[in-house]
């Protein structure tokens, strides 16, 4: 470890002990060139969640892309931005897998915005979906209203 004081590529370590919440381990460390003390942390670096897109290629789950969104969707209704930013940012630890096809988060994305604001769904299934059509577009907002799950996957 690179002492932050001298940047001696060199020091030991004096002592070791998990932290508070036992998620990390705090390392106290001597600078073998300038004898200085410091404090590391170690902390388990997980695998990100990676999506699969529909033309095949894999990339790094973005919760910001997520947020984006979502915010978008609800642009201008009654929904806290609070709640969206903790779904976003909670998304990658709800899953349990390693990969997940981009269309799964958005069905998931629409599943959490329906009981939220039904404007804001339809906006989201909108973009989501990609309607080819007027009336499958009429057919979503219907199973809104008839109370149904509006063609969910």
């Amino acid at each position: 470890m690179r002492c932050p004081y001298c940047s001696a590529p060199d020091s030991k370590v004096v002592n070791s002990r998990p932290s508070d919440d036992g998620a990390s381990i705090r390392r106290r460390r001597e600078c073998l060139g300038c004898a200085r003390r410091f404090t590391t942390y170690e902390r388990a670096q997980l695998e990100p969640l990676m999506v699969l897109k529909r033309g095949g290629q894999r990339e790094a789950f973005n919760p910001d892309k997520l947020l984006r969104g979502l915010t978008l969707a609800t642009e201008k209704r009654p929904v806290d931005p609070e709640r969206l930013r903790a779904f976003a940012y909670g998304f990658e630890d709800e899953v349990q897998v390693a990969e997940l096809a981009a269309a799964e988060i958005g069905r998931r994305a629409m599943t959490f915005l329906r009981p939220l604001d039904a404007v804001a769904y339809i906006r989201f299934a909108s973009v989501y979906r990609d309607f080819d059509s007027l009336e499958r577009f009429i057919e979503e907002i219907r199973g809104l209203t008839d109370g149904e799950e509006g063609g969910l996957p």
